[in-house]
């Protein structure tokens, strides 16, 4: 996503997905600047890790309160930034005030000295402490959200963010570190550089910073994840996923169909934990893909700006269009069914048809391959172990979920997925549940209480009798 292996420093601007329409563009960072940021970030963690946590928990707060106060701003900034629609961009903007506000009430006993019982006599305690600056690398597709379960820990925490963002999201990076400024965040406890991949190298490899954390591809993840290990460098990745959703039997097949299409569309179906995979038992499939179909077939191109019933937004750049695209044409040239959708649409927008595939096999792209995009993959299945085996077949493991009207039977089918999140009849999801992967899908917690215990000393204190 918003890291590659190409060296070549590409600028930081706008481009509307909507319409292809270039805007602002921003220059990338001098050398001099990312040495001003590396120093400013060192200087400010000596100051900030002794501010007292209750106080950093009232700066922390009025963050979270800003951005519930500037939705309006916020949200048309990504709107036009990654074509999220407006309605959903309000609610990341929103959401991350509860992240903010989350830690700023949960972050002082989270961080509380843990007494341990010290067998050999004594009294032994384990501290949380901070570690020094971080570096950030953040997607664009959750623009605001992805920074906030990064930064609000981090921050109560005493440690300093250098932030660098996607190079299609200059001006929402610039509105957070207004925010952050606003709020009385001190200068160099959050620094937003507009770095290129050589400057990234760099800033990983200086002893000044402590960690890295990176959402984004499963390929960024592997270079950032190289360039950490090589510099001794603390890394939390969450990467790419391919979320199977397993429906074992409903009450109501329509609305299961409904409630699973809704889901892979948000955000235009580009989450990393979308239900990317739809499982479904073979008595209600038929049923079910016909639902999908239907709802997909209803849907037409429209402006996020709008966001107008029925429509559909575009993906976050013509370039993820056309990939999409080859994917799910390699699947359908390869046998595949493709129900609705699958279309991509001339000019220089980024609108491709959401989309409904069945009859996907090993030998595709769309099997192995993560769908960053709304096409739903259906696959039947005749009983729970086939369910259970189909969804633990991939490389990836974030999330999944298990529907079913019996709970005992989703819980025992939950409880063998090989996943970071394992769900039994929804989604966990909220600033207190944690989030993170196992496999391809990366390693390393973010929010909840596992949010603050990756960039911590956990130091043993120890007093003898």
């Amino acid at each position: 996503m918003s890291t590659t292996s190409n060296t070549t420093a590409r600028s930081y601007r706008v481009v509307n997905p909507a319409t292809g329409e270039q805007g602002e563009e921003f220059p990338t960072a001098t050398d001099a600047q990312i040495q001003e940021a590396l120093a400013g970030s060192q200087a400010a963690f000596e100051s900030w890790r002794e501010v007292p946590i209750e106080e950093r928990s009232r700066i922390v707060a009025r963050v979270g309160e800003l951005f519930t106060e500037r939705v309006e701003e916020l949200a048309a900034i990504i709107t036009e930034e990654m074509g999220k629609p407006l309605a959903e961009s309000k609610g990341e903007a929103e959401f991350c005030t509860d992240i903010f506000s989350y830690f700023a009430t949960e972050g002082p006993g989270l961080a509380a000295d843990q007494e341990i019982k010290a067998i050999g006599g004594g009294r032994a305690m384990i501290q949380k402490l901070p570690v020094g600056p971080l570096l950030g690398i953040m997607p664009w597709n959750f623009p605001y959200y992805q920074v906030a379960r990064f930064a609000a820990p981090n921050l109560m925490l005493g440690n300093t963010i250098i932030l660098k963002h996607a190079e299609s999201c200059p001006k929402s990076a610039l509105a957070i570190q207004k925010i952050m400024d606003d709020a009385g965040v001190p200068a160099g406890v959050y620094t937003n550089v507009f770095a290129n991949y050589d400057q990234i190298a760099d800033i990983i490899a200086d002893p000044r910073v402590q960690g890295v954390s990176l959402t984004g591809s499963e390929r960024a993840g592997a270079i950032i994840g190289e360039l950490a290990g090589k510099n001794l460098k603390k890394v939390v990745l969450e990467l790419g996923g391919s979320d199977p959703y397993v429906v074992l039997d409903t009450e109501d097949v329509k609305a299961s169909a409904g409630q699973a299409w809704a889901t892979r569309i948000e955000n235009t179906g580009q989450a990393c934990n979308s239900n990317k995979r739809m499982i479904v038992m073979e008595d209600i499939y038929d049923e079910f893909v016909a639902e999908l179909t239907h709802l997909a077939k209803d849907l037409v191109p429209g402006n996020p700006a709008e966001g107008a019933e029925g429509t559909y937004t575009p993906l976050s750049s013509r370039a993820a269009a056309e990939g999409l695209a080859e994917q799910v044409q390699d699947a359908v040239n390869k046998g595949a069914t493709l129900h609705a959708g699958g279309t991509l649409q001339d000019g220089p927008g980024a609108y491709f048809a959401p989309a409904v595939l069945t009859g996907v096999t090993p030998q595709m792209r769309a099997y192995r391959e993560e769908l960053f995009g709304p096409v739903a993959v259906v696959y039947k299945v005749s009983s729970d172990e086939e369910a259970i085996k189909l969804a633990n077949d991939s490389d990836y493991g974030l999330g999944g979920a298990v529907f079913s009207t019996d709970e005992e039977r989703a819980r025992r089918a939950a409880a063998q997925l090989e996943v970071g999140m394992a769900n039994v009849n929804g989604v966990g999801e909220g600033a207190d549940i944690p989030f993170g992967g196992v496999k391809r899908s990366g390693y390393g917690r973010e929010l909840g209480p596992l949010g603050m215990d990756e960039f911590v000393n956990k130091r043993l204190f120890y007093i003898a009798d």
